[in-house]
């Protein structure tokens, strides 16, 4: 992201239009969440540079997860350099509640500890030592949580469609999607396969974790694809319900969660904006959400748009009063945005997002 785009007026304008916008859709309360204030909060994940966080300040978005410090264990991932890093995001008024671990949403091939996902040993060890320093420092650092993926695909979409207003909607239709080539570079996974690679891991880190009082939030496999049939030879155990089920039980610990990627939660399901709610339950109601993005989608199952948050299937207001209703009081941020000509930067769009979720968040807590 182009950092001096991003504090443009133009982005500030959307947000104070993204307010009213969300404000004169708001809806009857409905009975369920309890009286009082909402304990969510916006946040963002796209980026620490000071002129970003002046943004963010005056947006009143004062809680970030920042950039990645570093893609191995080096001198960024030390106590005084976490801590450093600390200190300035707070000289802005603004928290640093989340770091990414080096586990990105890459396909395997940039995938930046591969030998984890590939069950390589010792290498996967060595990978494994190092996410083990990077959570005492950065619990040493005074940084409560990290966030990482599990994947080999990577994000995977096929091609961009047209959405409101002429803008262009992030799109992913499975029978249109071209498997090339057939398979990754970690060959055919089945799923005893990789769960058997997450357990191993969990196993090593989960523990670490609770002894240092970090909160590791791991983000599902985004999209979901088809259980037997997978994609690419792999069968994406993370993106299910069950699945993601499964994976907060392997360990069980206060430690242990899921960033909860609500679009693409949406996208396991057949009927999102009916049965969303029920997911965000489960695991809210279990303190398993430790982070939220919360972006909303067109469709459902193996075929769907990523949409404006106000301009897709499901009820955002009515899965915000979810959120207060489970008792969530941590990031609630955009994830993808779509993209608007002139806007090559999508600043726009993320001050849009931005301003709609600081409006809904006013909106459940008043009622």
């Amino acid at each position: 992201m182009n950092r001096r785009r991003f504090v443009q007026v133009a982005g500030i304008g959307a947000v104070a239009e993204s307010v009213v916008a969300a404000q004169q859709r708001r809806a009857p309360a409905q009975p369920g969440p309890p009286p009082g204030k909402a304990l969510m909060k916006v946040g963002t994940q796209h980026g620490d540079s000071d002129a970003i966080l002046r943004a963010m300040a005056g947006f009143g978005v004062n809680h970030i997860c920042s950039r990645l410090p570093s893609v191995k264990m080096d001198e960024r991932w030390s106590v005084d350099s976490l801590s450093r890093l600390r200190e300035r995001v707070e000289s802005f008024g603004v928290t640093l509640d989340m770091v990414p671990l080096p586990m990105s949403s890459s396909e395997i091939s940039r995938f930046e500890m591969p030998n984890i996902m590939l069950g390589r040993s010792p290498e996967r060890d060595r990978e494994i030592d190092d996410v083990c320093a990077m959570i005492r420092n950065t619990s040493r650092a005074g940084i409560p949580s990290l966030k990482y993926n599990m994947t080999f695909l990577g994000v995977v979409r096929t091609e961009s469609t047209g959405g409101r207003g002429g803008s262009t909607y992030s799109t992913f239709v499975y029978d249109k999607a071209k498997q090339d080539p057939p398979l990754t570079a970690a060959g055919p996974i089945d799923a005893d396969r990789y769960w058997e690679r997450i357990a191993y891991f969990l196993n090593r880190v989960i523990p670490v974790a609770e002894e240092y009082k970090v909160r590791l939030a791991c983000h599902p496999q985004d999209p979901a694809m088809p259980p037997g049939r997978g994609y690419r030879g792999v069968e994406t155990v993370l993106g299910t319900v069950d699945g993601l089920k499964k994976f907060v039980g392997i360990r069980e610990s206060p430690c242990h969660g899921l960033n909860f990627c609500q679009g693409t939660v949406a996208e396991m399901l057949k009927k999102p904006g009916e049965e969303v709610f029920d997911v965000i339950r489960y695991f809210g109601t279990r303190k398993k959400i430790f982070n939220v993005h919360f972006r909303n989608i067109r469709g459902g199952f193996l075929d769907f748009q990523e949409t404006f948050i106000d301009d897709g299937d499901v009820d955002m207001l009515k899965a915000m009063r979810v959120y207060k209703e489970v008792g969530y009081g941590g990031m609630m941020m955009p994830d993808h945005v779509p993209r608007i000509q002139g806007d090559a930067d999508e600043a726009q769009g993320f001050a849009f997002a931005l301003g709609y979720i600081k409006a809904l968040i006013a909106a459940v807590s008043v009622e």
